[in-house]
């Protein structure tokens, strides 16, 4: 079976293709690979997920993806192998032009905990364009009276490949009259030019025909050809020259209209007419600089026409002919070089990319927060980006890769404290004077359930007249929650316990949602002198099993109206109290009347006829009469953080025979309410 040289190279370019790829490993999570351009669909480049530690069977849960700073999905990714192939044509000339190296950067994001990593993934370069010329054929017109060894310079080739695949040569085809000469050009390139080295005769012959050939340095090569189609003029002895053959000029971009570029200085050693000379570019300068730059004819001025951008292009190489006004007109060649030099004339973009919103109050130090990428058009230091965050917040930018930042939590978050961030992220170039851009991230913070209920006062005391009716509202407590939402939400409950012989829940109740307490049955001050409950929250936050609870205290205090007058001398009080003044001249302690307080100082109340007033603490009398009633009536003082049960505050210490008097008027009257059908316990000895 025969094969086709052209098929034998493509197969070669294959087998190239696939030892030229290769991967490498460097730190900070940066994978590299490389690939040739031009590969087929499907080829193989790297196994992206082992060589980056994750785990197949996460790639779909995690949300791997692959972001390219353009649309082109050039590159993709088999997310059952973790294999990364070609997706589509990658053609490296189009994607990078003449750069010596061209890299595809892949942002991999994967989702539970965020996580980027960055792959550059580098496009080799094959030998699949061949040099071409501009135009298919060169006119020269060259006097027949031109000397030996004279110039002329011809346009040369292009390759749009890189590295040795666009290193051109020339070749002449074989002539007695011309030879090709390289000249070079510094950095610029290698330019080829006839030399003369036979004198032309244009009776003998009026025109002359070459092909010139450039063949870059690829495997294989690759040629292109123009033809050269040499007039030879007869007349004029002496072309304009120029004093040198290549110039060399440098300019800044964003130079203004009619902005001197270069001033050309050419001679001729005629006489006369045929010294004068005209200036020109010559027919080799494309459309595209004509725009940018006008010439002076007479001056041999060149300047600025159009809008000079290095972004767009830094060097422009410019062909000018100067021809003398001897017949047949004689001409003369030059070359300027203008180097386009950078301006800071582009401020940063900045872009964020990625957002993990909301951010927990709880969020660990370090949490990605947003990915920011910045770009920067200009070269050099103007080129160069600096990334900044507002000061003062708890955030902090992370360079991840060049010009990548990660946003992160640099410190713990209280949403009641600060719910929500204005973050304003600066990208500063390093020009002179420097340019900033700007881009805005509104950090929202979620709630998490860590405030307890609350309520404005550790305990409360409630003084309520005994015989109420079942089911009065006696009191409302109420709390509240720093957090918000569902996490605020409070439930009230009883804490359950036992008075005397019976639980707390059969004399109150409190309403689950609004706070309120309520009396379930008739209050009798001689069964009961002090009843107290704690209101809590079971469980303030309904989607959370944790215990955040407050809790306070509240005595219910059953009174009856009493007049108790100050003795002798004393003004008199109007005091609600705990109980009525017993007939027996007996004293008891009791609960301190409205106004005084718990914990407060202790007080003595005297009643019965004779009793004279004392000097007590404060303003108030320590003594207190009740007309006709001879007992005492005092207030005792609780220590600090005390531990004895509350229920046991206030009692009466009355001798045998007035409990037994008292228990008797109690029986009676128990026994009166049995009868309406109104049945309690008896408590009066607890």
């Amino acid at each position: 079976m025969l094969i086709s040289r052209s098929s034998g190279q493509r197969v070669q370019r294959l087998l190239l293709s696939l030892l030229l790829l290769t991967i490498w490993k460097v730190g900070s999570g940066q994978v590299h690979y490389s690939v040739p351009e031009e590969a087929k669909h499907g080829t193989f480049v790297g196994r992206i997920a082992q060589d980056l530690g994750l785990e197949l069977t996460e790639l779909v849960p995690r949300l791997f993806r692959l972001a390219t700073k353009d649309s082109r999905e050039l590159l993709e990714v088999n997310l059952q192998n973790g294999i990364l192939f070609v997706n589509s044509r990658i053609d490296r000339e189009e994607l990078c032009g003449r750069s010596a190296v061209c890299s595809i950067h892949l942002e991999v994001i994967v989702d539970k905990p965020l996580q980027v990593f960055h792959v550059e993934v580098e496009v080799k370069d094959i030998n699949d364009n061949p040099p071409g010329f501009s135009v298919t054929e060169q006119k020269l017109s060259i006097p027949e009276s031109r000397l030996l060894d004279s110039r002329f310079p011809l346009e040369g080739a292009s390759d749009a490949d890189a590295g040795e695949n666009s290193m051109l040569t020339y070749k002449l085809s074989p002539n007695e009259f011309f030879i090709l000469d390289i000249i070079n050009k510094k950095d610029k390139g290698k330019f080829p030019a006839l030399v003369l080295r036979k004198l032309l005769d244009r009776e003998e012959n009026p025109q002359l025909k070459l092909l010139l050939t450039a063949t870059d340095g690829g495997k294989p090569e690759l040629t292109g050809s123009v033809s050269l189609l040499i007039l030879v003029l007869d007349a004029n002895d002496n072309a304009p020259i120029f004093d040198r053959s290549v110039y060399e000029v440098k300019m800044y971009e964003n130079s203004a209209n009619h902005t001197l570029v270069i001033r050309l200085n050419a001679s001729d050693a005629d006489e006369g007419i045929n010294k004068e000379m005209t200036y020109s570019f010559s027919s080799l300068v494309p459309s595209s600089i004509r725009k940018k730059f006008l010439m002076n004819e007479t001056a041999g001025e060149i300047r600025v026409h159009g809008d000079i951008d290095f972004e767009h292009t830094n060097t422009y190489e410019i062909h000018v002919d100067v021809t003398d006004k001897g017949t047949p007109p004689m001409v003369g060649h030059c070359t300027v070089l203008v180097e386009i030099l950078d301006d800071n004339d582009n401020s940063p973009v900045v872009v964020v990319t990625s957002l993990s919103l909301p951010v927990r109050e709880n969020a660990q130090e370090g949490t990605v927060i947003a990915l920011i990428s910045v770009s920067d058009r200009d070269s050099g230091v103007n080129g160069e980006v600096f990334c900044t965050l507002t000061p003062g917040v708890p955030f902090k930018l992370l360079s991840t890769f060049k010009n990548y930042y990660s946003l992160v939590l640099g410190g713990t978050l209280d949403r009641e404290t600060v719910s929500a961030y204005e973050l304003i992220v600066t990208a500063r170039d390093g020009g002179s004077p420097s340019r900033s851009a700007t881009a805005s991230v509104s950090v929202e913070v979620a709630d998490v359930n860590d405030n307890a209920p609350t309520f404005p006062q550790p305990e409360y005391t409630v003084f309520v007249k005994e015989n109420n009716p079942p089911g009065s509202h006696i009191f409302t407590v109420s709390a509240r929650d720093a957090d918000a939402q569902e996490n605020a939400l409070v439930s009230y409950s009883l804490v359950e316990r036992r008075v005397g012989e019976r639980a707390l829940s059969s004399y109150v109740s409190v309403h689950a949602e609004s706070g309120k307490v309520y009396a379930l049955q008739p209050l009798d001050h001689e069964e009961l002198e002090l009843l107290q409950f704690q209101p809590r929250q079971p469980n303030p936050d309904w989607r959370y099993s944790a215990s955040l609870r407050a809790g306070m205290h509240s005595s219910v205090h059953l009174e009856e109206a009493g007049v108790l007058r100050a003795g002798p001398g004393g003004p008199d009080q109007q005091w609600p109290t705990v109980s009525s003044a017993t007939p027996e001249p007996e004293a008891g302690e009791v609960s301190p009347p409205v106004g005084a307080g718990v914990n407060s100082n202790s007080w003595t109340f005297k009643y019965g006829p004779g009793n004279p007033k004392q000097s007590g603490p404060g303003e108030l009398p320590d003594k207190f009469i009740i007309p006709g009633s001879p007992a005492i009536i005092s207030i005792r003082q609780e220590p600090t953080n005390s531990q004895i049960d509350k229920s046991d505050f206030i009692t009466f210490g009355k001798k045998e025979e007035t409990k037994k008097k008292k228990k008797k008027k109690k029986g009676s009257k128990i026994q009166e309410k049995k009868e309406k059908g109104n049945s309690t316990t008896d408590n009066s000895d607890q």
